[in-house]
């Protein structure tokens, strides 16, 4: 056995490396989470003929005045001409981030546009244990925290012209494609009516293209539009799992949706396949933000998503 001495050097030599790559780690998450991305893909969605259009989707900004990186990055999405904006939710993480946002947003709130909100455009965001997100959803909702100025929100959007989705459904035109929208408010909350916005009250079913906007993708809400023939959802709310294993496997998405597709563009019902009745395309966005209380991603970026719709094949 070696003397005590040369133990004890071995354990702090032990602690000492664990410390540094715990540092590094953590400087990693932190950095990844201001290493905004755009992703780019490719719907097939539009009828034969139509010409391709290009949907922004955004999501889960949660914005706060001092981000200033964020906000110069998303200002710099109106430079890729996109001919729709689909908001997902949860843009605000502070109460005087409406007009930070207003700014930051600029020239895409020339563009059509549409919206629904999430709980973080409701309820301040509060300090919680970050180990719970990985744990199974208990059921609590922190809505007795300071109410987020979301009616600011919704005038900042609607004056510029997007429709508010929030249980309600709307018909859009866009360049020669008429698009049928029908939105929840957030699933997370519970706050859905999707007996207002599906079968008879549905999206427009004479719209080229009918699409389901929703900021959680909870199965219910899914199965919904699914089943009344949505040919796309679009959705937000898991951050893409914000904490990946390696190769950015999830471990968690916030909601019932299986970690496999916690984001990117899947099918739903999952194991169906284009031409599937009540099936639909599903765009799950990982999202540009954090809590603010715990601003680290690992191997998953933040994001927006510019998908090009194009013709049905």
């Amino acid at each position: 056995m070696p003397p005590l001495p040369a133990v004890a050097r071995a354990a702090g030599l032990v602690t000492a490396a664990g410390g540094a790559l715990g540092g590094t780690l953590a400087g990693y998450a932190v950095c990844e989470a201001r290493a905004y991305t755009l992703r780019r893909v490719e719907v097939p969605l539009l009828p034969a003929g139509h010409r391709p259009l290009r949907v922004l989707h955004l999501s889960d900004l949660h914005l706060t005045p001092g981000q200033c990186r964020k906000q110069e990055w998303l200002a710099g999405l109106a430079d890729l001409a996109p001919d729709l904006v689909v908001d997902t939710g949860d843009n605000l993480a502070h109460r005087d981030s409406v007009p930070v946002l207003r700014r930051s947003l600029g020239r895409l709130l020339n563009v059509p546009g549409v919206f629904v909100l999430g709980s973080n455009d409701y309820f301040e965001p509060t300090f919680r244990n970050p180990v719970r997100y990985l744990l199974p959803d208990d059921g609590r909702r922190h809505t007795d925290t300071g109410e987020l100025p979301w009616r600011a929100l919704r005038a900042t959007f609607t004056d510029a012209g997007w429709v508010d989705l929030t249980n309600r459904t709307a018909t859009v035109r866009v360049g020669d494609t008429t698009f049928g929208f029908a939105g929840v408010d957030d699933p997370h909350l519970g706050y859905d009516r999707l007996a207002e916005v599906t079968g008879p009250a549905g999206a427009d079913r004479s719209a080229d293209v009918r699409l389901g906007v929703a900021h959680a993708p909870y199965l219910r809400v899914l199965d919904a539009f699914a089943a009344d023939g949505c040919d796309g959802i679009l959705a937000g709310h898991t951050h893409g799992g914000q904490v990946c294993l390696p190769g950015g496997r999830a471990l968690t998405t916030n909601c019932d949706l299986e970690p496999a597709r916690a984001r990117g563009l899947h099918r739903h019902p999952a194991d169906s396949r284009p031409g599937d009745p009540s099936s639909s395309w599903l765009h799950v966005s990982a999202g540009l933000g954090t809590s603010p209380y715990a601003r680290v991603r690992v191997a998953c970026r933040p994001e927006a998503t510019l998908l090009t719709l194009t013709p049905r094949r």
